[in-house]
């Protein structure tokens, strides 16, 4: 099997730290943007779509309004999706920055998914 390539992202978001943290964070904000439906449950996060497809994500670390690290249960032991919250100190701009995944004949294909899923939550937001 292929090996993954670890790639990142940033976007920038217009919103708060701590409302950026809750829609990254919390089932109800996933369920807004990321996926359909989201249940946690002893730290597994279940993401749910609308055609009936689910994945689980194990939750490995967080801090409060900066970043959540997740597992997707199903893949390589040492892959991971990471949200970090970035704020610049000077300007007071927030970004959002996603670490993933993905073999590297999917790594467009992985990155368009992402960009998809940020301009979702910017949508809620209404940044």
């Amino acid at each position: 099997m292929a090996e993954k390539v670890k790639f990142t992202l940033e976007y920038e978001i217009k919103s708060s730290s701590k409302i950026l943290y809750s829609f990254i964070s919390e089932p109800n904000g996933l369920a807004e943007w990321f996926s359909d439906d989201v249940r946690v449950k002893d730290h597994v996060y279940t993401f749910i779509w609308d055609d009936g497809e689910e994945q689980k994500a194990k939750l490995l670390s967080f801090k409060e309004n900066r970043s959540v690290k997740f597992h997707w249960v199903d893949d390589e032991p040492y892959t991971f999706f990471e949200m970090e919250i970035v704020k610049d100190e000077l300007t007071n701009d927030v970004a959002l920055v996603v670490t993933d995944f993905a073999i590297e004949e999917n790594l467009k294909e992985r990155q368009a998914i992402w960009n998809i899923q940020i301009e979702g939550l910017l949508g809620v937001i209404g940044a």
